[in-house]
């Protein structure tokens, strides 16, 4: 009789083909656990060309609502571009002038209260730094320091966000 663990027992016998048998199993699982690791791996591929192809959609979607709404925009201030052009042209002086050139003001004053903007108010007003820009000093009676007493540029607002701030001269009395 040999040593040979197959010639021994029946028992043993079967205890090799047992470790056989598991050694082609983990192989087996090995090969489906690659095959499942290849397949998540080209879905992960797949998403991520399609999240690509997403954000360069919504990018064109964005530029071009942009692009309209600027275009809207300027085509409500052609015709007040036009009003300055028929005011130059026209050989009228003096008040008629002054008349054209005051509707062309509130023609563009229109067209920026339709698109939200709208003159900042702060003379008389405490001075305040997060809408208006000081740009001098000025001695007025009976009024309080810090106070705004002239506005030489209005400053104005987008809904709530500040899109110019006003420069303004602020009463200063000596000490």
């Amino acid at each position: 009789m040999s040593d040979d663990p197959l010639l021994k027992t029946e028992a043993g016998e079967a205890v090799i083909e047992d470790e056989a048998a598991a050694q082609l199993s983990l192989e087996g699982q090995l090969a489906a656990a690659n095959a499942r690791a290849d397949e998540n791996y080209e879905k992960f591929l797949l998403a991520a060309a399609d999240f690509d192809n997403f954000k360069k959609r919504i990018q064109r979607d964005l530029d071009s609502m942009v692009a309209s709404r600027r275009r809207m925009l300027i085509e409500r201030f052609l015709p007040v571009l036009d009003n300055l052009e028929r005011a130059l042209q026209s050989h009228a002086g003096g008040e008629t002038l002054r008349d054209g050139v005051e509707q062309t003001l509130r023609g563009f004053e229109a067209v920026l209260a339709g698109e939200g903007v709208r003159a900042i108010d702060v003379k008389g007003e405490p001075f305040d730094p997060r809408v208006a820009e000081a740009v001098g000093t000025a001695a007025a009676d009976g009024v309080a320091d810090d106070t705004v007493v002239d506005v030489t540029q209005k400053g104005y607002k987008l809904g709530d966000e500040l899109l110019r701030p006003a420069k303004v001269i602020v009463a200063k009395h000596s000490v």
